[in-house]
């Protein structure tokens, strides 16, 4: 071999390595992009809460387990609501407004519903089925929403929804007092009252009978209650409650 061949040789040497890393370069930027997608990450299921009761026991006040508290046994100025088989009623404190009230214990999501089935027996004067939204008790204070059938029978009839403002006696009006017969309920009616964001809707055997809006309270629990007052003898056969905090129920 000449000088000639043996440069030749010497330069191909040099050569090769660098050439076999090209090659090998060249052969991974020609793979397939294998890069695996993530899923998305799926939002938290929405926080749901339910309580349903026939009253099956004799209670007074109702407290089914220490599930309820009363507006006389914590609010003091208030009336509680006892029980027995398959019906609760109320009994008013003794001063003007101080309605009969009884509230679930526990935390409750802010977006609530409420339902009821009446149970009208004799009446007179101002008789109430009530539901609770977003309300608290604490000594001297009642506060929350309240929307309020009339047991009436005839054009004196009346469906009310109210913000209680804390103290005995306060509360506003949210919409002007609705009147009418067709505002009463009887024995085996279904009234329902929800609150989404700052709505409250409420139902009278799933017909929709008044709306308000309202930004004052953004969190609390249900519950139910009666009128002021001595108004005869109605109550309530079943009660149930759902909140959550999904924007339906």
């Amino acid at each position: 071999m000449n000088r000639m061949q043996n440069s030749f040789c010497g330069a191909w040497r040099q050569l090769l390595p660098a050439t076999a890393l090209l090659a090998l370069l060249a052969g991974c930027s020609s793979k397939p992009n294998t890069t695996t997608s993530v899923p998305a990450a799926q939002p938290p299921a929405p926080h749901v809460v339910n309580y349903a009761t026939k009253f099956p026991a004799k209670e007074d006040p109702i407290s089914e387990g220490g599930r309820w508290i009363g507006g006389k046994t914590v609010g003091l100025d208030w009336g509680n609501v006892s029980t027995k088989p398959g019906y609760a009623s109320g009994v008013a404190g003794p001063k003007r407004f101080a309605d009969s009230v009884a509230l679930l214990t526990g935390d409750w999501p802010a977006n609530q519903s409420v339902e009821e089935v009446v149970d009208r027996r004799k009446v007179s004067r101002y008789p109430e089925v009530s539901m609770r939204l977003r309300s608290s008790l604490a000594k001297h204070n009642c506060d929350g929403y309240e929307i309020s059938y009339s047991l009436k029978d005839d054009d004196t009839a009346y469906l009310i929804i109210v913000r209680w403002n804390g103290g005995l006696a306060d509360f506003t009006y949210l919409v002007p007092t609705q009147q009418g017969k067709q505002y009463g309920v009887k024995t085996g009616d279904v009234v329902k009252a929800t609150i989404v964001g700052n709505e409250i809707k409420t139902y009278k055997n799933g017909v929709l009978m008044g709306t308000a809006k309202d930004n004052t309270y953004i969190h609390g629990n249900p519950g139910f209650g009666f009128n002021e007052g001595v108004n005869g003898d109605y109550g309530i056969s079943s009660f149930s409650a759902t909140a959550t905090d999904a924007t339906t129920f």
